[in-house]
């Protein structure tokens, strides 16, 4: 599956997009000034509990959040 694929799934299934998962982590205090501030381990656990999202898609959004771009 492309990395392109994991998002376009993850926003089918939440109804967010990787700018609204960002926003949502800045207001965790999970990224600050573009920097992520925590552990990829806090973020996916984070994704997984709060959408339910496999471990898999959770790495996507923390990818994304690092900057990767589809």
């Amino acid at each position: 599956m492309s990395f392109q694929a994991y998002l376009d799934n993850i926003q089918k299934k939440t109804g967010k997009s990787p700018e609204d998962f960002k926003k949502l982590a800045e207001e965790k205090g999970f990224l600050q000034s573009g920097v992520l501030t925590v552990k990829a381990t806090q973020i996916t656990d984070w994704l997984k509990e709060e959408f339910e999202l496999g471990h898999g898609h959770a790495m996507a959004i923390y990818a994304s959040l690092k900057g990767k771009t589809a």
